[in-house]
C-alpha cells in the first residue's frame, strides 16, 4: 500500500493539472493579461510534469519501497502544492507576496528530485 499512495496522489495530481490547464486556457484566456497567463501555464506545466513524476515514484515504491522515495513522493507532493498552487493563487489574486513564497516549493520539487536520485542509487531505496 505504501507505494500506491503516490501512484493514487500522482493520478489525482494529474487530472488536476489537466483541469488546471482547461481553466486557464478557456476561462481565464480573456478575463487575465498575457503575463499573468504566462504564470498560470508555468504552474500547469510543473503541476503535469511532477504528477508524472509522483507517478514514477509510486511504481518504484510498489517495487521496493523505502525511506527516499517516500521522500520524494512527499517532497513532490508539497511542492506541487505550494510551487503550482502559489502560483495559481498569484494569478487570480494578484497578491505579489505569494511570489516570494513560490522559491520554497521550487526547493521543495528540487529536493523531490534529489530525493528520487538517492533512492535510485543506494541499495535501500
Amino acid at each position: 500500500m505504501k507505494g500506491r499512495i503516490w501512484l493514487v496522489v500522482g493520478a489525482i495530481l494529474g487530472a488536476l493539472g489537466v483541469i488546471m490547464g482547461a481553466f486557464g486556457s478557456h476561462l481565464l484566456k480573456e478575463a487575465v493579461g498575457p503575463a499573468r497567463l504566462e504564470t498560470w501555464e508555468i504552474a500547469v506545466r510543473y503541476h503535469l510534469l511532477h504528477a508524472v513524476a509522483l507517478t514514477v515514484v509510486g511504481v518504484l515504491a510498489t517495487r521496493k519501497p523505502g525511506r527516499w522515495l517516500t521522500v520524494s513522493g512527499a517532497c513532490f507532493t508539497l511542492g506541487v502544492a505550494v510551487f503550482s498552487g502559489l502560483l495559481y493563487a498569484l494569478t487570480l489574486s494578484q497578491v505579489s507576496i505569494l511570489g516570494a513564497i513560490v522559491p520554497v516549493g521550487g526547493l521543495l520539487l528540487i529536493s523531490g528530485w534529489v530525493a528520487l536520485a538517492v533512492a535510485a542509487a543506494s541499495d535501500s531505496t
